[in-house]
C-alpha cells in the first residue's frame, strides 16, 4: 500500500493509526523454555545460533556412485567398484585412486571423493561401473552448505512454523526460549446480542463477532479469554472491564465505540483508565478507540461484523503481533490487475472483499464480490482476501490493485 495520506478532514489515515498503535505496543510477555514439539506458533524470544554445521559432512544428494572427478575421462569411462556406503554408515577408509563406490542418498562421501553420478545414469558391468561425463561437485551436499556452526539460525521475533521446527530439529536443538502466549480479553457490547441456539426477540441479533474475532485471535497465537457480552449499563461495563484488566495482558472489545447514547463502554474505560477515540479513514469501519484500563492496553472495535473483521485484520493484527514479540508484523500486499471497474472514489481507504480468478491466459486477476456492506460477512466467506483502493482513487479494469491475502492476514 502506498501509505499516502489522503485529504480526510477529521479522519485519521489507516497507516497513521497503525503507527500510533505500534509505538504504544507493550513489551512482550515473559520468556519460557519449552520442548521443541510444543513450540508451533510460538514466538522466539532470543536468537538461535547453530551448534553444528549443516550438513555436518559432505554427503550424497542422490542414490548413485561416488568418485574423484579427476579420475574420470572427460568423455566418461569405467571405474572399478571399491565398496558401498549407505546412509547412517561411516565413510570409512579413503577412496582408492581410480575407483568408485556405490553410495546412497545422505550417506557420507569417503575421503577423496568429490562427485556423485545418479544410478540411473550409470551402468554396472560386473565389478566395474560405467560413468558418464561429470563435473566436480555434482550431486554433493557440502559440509556447512546450508549453515556453518555458530552462525545465526533463527532471529528472535520469529513465529515458529513447521519448517522452522524442522530446521531446529535438524540442528539438534531440543528446547527453545519463547514468549508466553499473550492473554487477550475478548468482550462484546450490546443488549441486542444473543448466542447461537438461543431464540431471538424482536430487535435482537446473534453475536457473530464473538466467534469471528475469537477465531482470528487464536490464529494469531494469542490465548483468548472470552468474557462474553457486557450489558449496555455503566456499572456492568465497569465491572467487566475491571475484572478483565486484572486477568489479561490486553483488552479487545467489539461494539460500543460509536456516538450512540447507549454506548456506556467509553465512559467506563475513561473512569478506569483513559480513552482516545479515533475516526479512521477506512471502509468498512471508521470508529476505533484505543486506551488503557488499569494499565492494560485496550482497543475498541466497531460492531458491524464486516467492519470488525476488516479493522481487526488491517489495524489490530499488527498491534497484537508486536505485543507478542513478533518482529515482522505488516502484511505484504501483491499488485495484481483488477477484473473490475470501481468508480466510487471515497474519502476513506477501502478494503473490498475480493478473490483471485485466472483469466483465459492463466493470469490471476482480482474480482470483487457484488455485496460490500459493512454488516454482512457472506462476501468475506466468498473472498480470498482484500482489494485495497486508496482514498479518492478510482480503479478501472486492468489497473493494478494491491491485494491482501486472507491466508497471510489470518496467521
Amino acid at each position: 500500500m502506498t501509505g499516502r495520506v489522503c485529504d480526510s478532514g477529521q479522519l485519521m489515515p489507516v497507516d497513521e493509526a497503525i503507527r500510533h498503535l505500534l509505538d504504544q505496543a507493550p513489551p512482550p510477555p515473559s520468556v519460557q523454555t519449552i520442548p521443541l514439539d510444543q513450540a508451533l506458533g510460538r514466538v522466539l524470544a532470543s536468537d538461535i545460533h547453530s551448534p553444528l554445521s549443516l550438513p555436518c559432512w559432505d554427503n550424497s544428494a542422490m542414490d548413485g556412485f561416488a568418485f574423484r572427478a579427476a579420475d574420470l575421462p572427460a568423455t566418461g569411462g569405467s571405474l572399478p567398484l571399491a565398496g558401498r556406503i549407505a546412509a547412517g554408515q561411516q565413510a570409512g577408509s579413503p577412496l582408492p585412486a581410480q575407483a568408485a563406490v556405490r553410495i546412497f542418498t545422505g550417506a557420507p562421501l569417503p575421503p577423496g571423493a568429490d562427485t556423485v553420478v545418479p544410478q540411473e545414469s550409470c551402468r554396472v558391468e560386473g565389478d566395474r561401473v560405467w560413468l558418464p561425463p561429470a563435473t566436480v561437485g555434482d550431486h554433493v551436499r557440502k559440509e556447512g552448505e546450508e549453515i556453518r556452526q555458530g552462525h545465526l539460525l533463527l532471529m528472535a521475533g520469529k513465529r515458529l512454523r513447521a519448517q522452522e521446527l524442522g530446521l531446529l530439529a535438524g540442528a539438534g536443538i531440543a528446547e527453545v526460549e519463547v514468549y508466553r502466549p499473550l492473554r487477550v480479553c475478548l468482550l462484546s457490547s450490546g443488549d441486542e446480542l444473543r448466542e447461537p441456539g438461543q431464540s431471538l426477540a424482536p430487535g435482537q441479533i446473534y453475536n457473530s463477532n464473538r466467534y469471528c474475532l475469537s477465531a482470528l485471535l487464536r490464529g494469531w497465537g494469542v490465548e483468548v479469554h472470552d468474557y462474553g457480552v457486557m450489558a449496555d449499563e455503566l456499572a456492568a461495563s465497569r465491572h467487566a472491564l475491571s475484572l478483565a484488566s486484572s486477568e489479561c495482558d490486553l483488552l479487545l472489545t467489539s461494539g460500543g465505540v460509536s456516538v450512540g447514547e447507549e454506548d456506556h463502554l467509553k465512559r467506563a474505560i475513561d473512569e478506569l483508565g483513559s480513552v482516545d477515540f479515533w475516526r479512521l479513514a477506512i471502509q468498512p469501519g471508521k470508529p476505533l478507540a484505543f486506551g488503557e484500563v488499569a494499565g492494560k492496553p485496550w482497543i475498541g472495535m466497531p460492531g458491524n461484523p464486516s467492519a470488525a473483521l476488516v479493522t481487526a485484520l488491517v489495524v489490530v493484527r499488527p498491534f497484537l503481533l508486536r505485543a507478542q514479540g513478533v518482529s515482522q508484523v505488516m502484511p505484504r500486499p501483491v499488485a495484481l490487475p483488477a477484473g473490475f471497474d470501481w468508480l466510487q472514489a471515497n474519502r476513506r481507504r477501502q478494503y473490498l472483499r475480493a478473490r483471485l480468478v485466472p483469466d483465459a491466459d492463466g493470469q490471476l486477476r482480482v474480482e470483487l464480490h457484488p455485496q460490500q456492506n459493512s454488516a454482512m460477512l457472506s462476501a468475506a466467506c466468498w473472498a480470498d482476501g482484500l482489494a485495497v483502493v486508496e482514498c479518492e482513487q478510482q480503479v478501472r479494469k486492468h489497473d493494478n490493485v494491491q491485494f491482501l491475502s486472507f491466508a497471510e492476514l489470518m496467521h
